[in-house]
């Protein structure tokens, strides 16, 4: 029997994903796999992307490796670029006249940084935020310059400014929306955002439409602004948004969105029924999916498609929690509180810096969305209570007072509520029930649960709740559940940084100093 001839074009975290996956199903050798990458490495974590500025280098940040992929029998093209798609037949031509024929085309060729039509744009010292060479970019760039400028107040925008102040630059941050990460937050969200980030040292300028960037008086450079006002430096960072890399598939007659992205299905199938499409490339039902979450959801369903199994892509929730700039910060569902009758209840901290609010249905009913910063530890269970239409306590204020611990006083975010079809890890797309299936089959530890599931070792954020959920199924089979820390386990950093929060310590130091005697503890090793 023939084996099926996969080509995937791209190899960023989706097309990475993708072959995992598929290699995962790979066990008798039905697929012929190749990937194309236009970049000179294979797959990293481009979510990680600012930790090369804290010291790690790109091999820190890689998803696989060269030998990786030769042992699972992947071939691979480094510095090559898809350029022509024959349909007719079935074969992919790259950039230096390789032809590959293939039986499945998945077209995962993510998106590229929007650069505004600014005068004086494409200057030396004018770069965007994508890729390790442009981060490297930066950083040589950076040793010339005292001030540097991020234009785009987004995730990316500040994921950006905190590399620019690692490097040790005076960073400013431009945004032409009257808040930061206006997507995500509302106006009282933002607002304390921008005053947590000034008072780290990053200034933060809204409402500015950047209208030329000319030679500086002082600076390198002068960034004109629509209102008149000028600022100096000698640095810009584009982080504006992103677009689809749709132009493959522009170019050879496949569907696109009106403004743009690779119209695909519920299988992910473009017009071309053996041309897939995932990742930020992707259009379904009018949506871009910006987030690695979803693009791994659809990788996924196309594997699983390819392999004649019943599975479809029906969206992905968009909620993230993160830390920028060292500030906590979460979005959930309707964070801007657009639905028709909508009701808000909100919590302001001025002098813990803390800010959250929900939004709840008109009958008070169902929780809509939130908005969290400076405290995001409610984050999962909000999160979970929105996704699987929870009902509220009856008066729903008291979830902005709470952690949503799991019990009866919280209302119905504790997790004996949750439904096993619950998913605690987006980037595996790992349930509740997997968990208990896991625990009743033997699993009692963090490192046990990893191993048989692999929830949370992608991104980290479900850490905390994997485990809680963990220790309840232990607990209601009669296991004593264990929390103490011991210099023989192995702990993720993200674990402890829980831990710490979890016990109120200031830092990990703190921790062993106040509770280590008691538990036996000087030292804990990280892998």
């Amino acid at each position: 029997m023939e084996k099926l001839r996969i080509v995937v074009v791209g190899n960023g975290m989706v097309g990475h994903r993708f072959i995992d996956e598929l290699c995962d199903r790979n066990s008798h050798g039905d697929f012929e796999i190749t990937t194309f990458s236009e970049e000179p490495r294979l797959a990293y974590d481009r979510v990680q992307l600012s930790s090369f500025f804290a010291g790690k280098a790109a091999d820190d940040l890689m998803l696989t490796s060269e030998e990786a992929y030769d042992e699972k029998g992947v071939h691979y093209f480094l510095n090559e670029k898809v350029v022509a798609i024959q349909r007719e037949n079935k074969c992919v031509v790259t950039d230096k006249g390789r032809e590959v024929f293939y039986d499945k085309l998945v077209l995962a060729t993510g998106s590229y940084p929007f650069v505004p039509p600014i005068k004086g744009n494409d200057q030396a010292h004018c770069h965007v935020y994508r890729t390790i060479e442009d981060l490297e970019a930066i950083q040589a760039s950076g040793e010339t310059s005292q001030v540097g400028v991020v234009i785009g107040g987004g995730l990316l925008g500040l994921e950006a400014a905190n590399a620019l102040k690692q490097m040790g630059v005076d960073t400013h941050v431009v945004e032409f929306a009257p808040r930061l990460m206006a997507v995500q937050l509302d106006e009282g969200g933002g607002d304390l955002l921008k005053e947590k980030i000034e008072a780290l040292g990053v200034k933060v300028h809204t409402e500015k439409a950047t209208t030329e960037i000319t030679d500086g008086d002082e600076c390198r450079y002068k960034l004109t602004f629509a209102d008149g006002t000028a600022l100096e430096t000698d640095l810009v960072v584009f982080s504006a948004g992103i677009r689809p890399q749709d132009s493959l598939a522009k170019a050879h007659d496949l569907t696109i969105g009106e403004r743009g992205g690779i119209v695909i299905n519920d299988t992910c199938q473009t017009s071309d029924a053996d041309i897939y499409a995932v990742g930020e490339c992707a259009l379904w039902e009018g949506r871009i999916f910006g987030l690695v979450a979803p693009g791994y959801q659809m990788a996924k369903v196309a594997v699983s498609h390819i392999c004649s199994e019943d599975a479809a892509f029906r969206g992905a929730d968009m909620s993230t929690k993160l830390k920028l700039l060292g500030v906590d910060v979460a979005s959930i569902g309707d964070a801007q509180g657009s639905t028709p009758g909508a009701q808000f209840y909100t919590f302001s901290d001025g002098i813990e810096q803390v800010y959250k609010r929900i939004i709840v249905s008109e009958d008070g009913k169902k929780l809509l969305g939130a908005v969290l910063v400076g405290d995001t530890e409610s984050y999962p269970n909000l999160l979970q209570t929105m996704l699987n239409d929870l009902p509220l306590p009856e008066f729903p204020s008291v979830l902005l007072l709470s952690d949503g611990a799991a019990d009866a006083d919280a209302g119905a975010a504790g997790l004996a509520n949750l439904p096993d079809t619950a998913q605690v890890c987006s980037c595996y797309d790992v349930t509740k029930g997997d968990i208990k299936e896991a625990v009743a089959s033997g699993c009692t530890t963090m490192a046990d649960l990893k191993a048989c599931t692999k929830a949370s070792t992608g991104c980290g954020g479900c850490s905390a709740l994997a485990k809680q959920v963990m220790d309840t199924e232990l607990a209601a089979l009669g296991h004593e559940v264990n929390n103490d820390i011991c210099e023989h386990f192995h702990y993720t950093r993200q674990e402890l940084v829980d831990i710490v929060r979890i016990t109120k310590a200031k830092t990990f130091d703190e921790l062993l100093d106040s509770h280590g005697h008691g538990w036996g503890v000087t030292s804990v090793s990280l892998p």
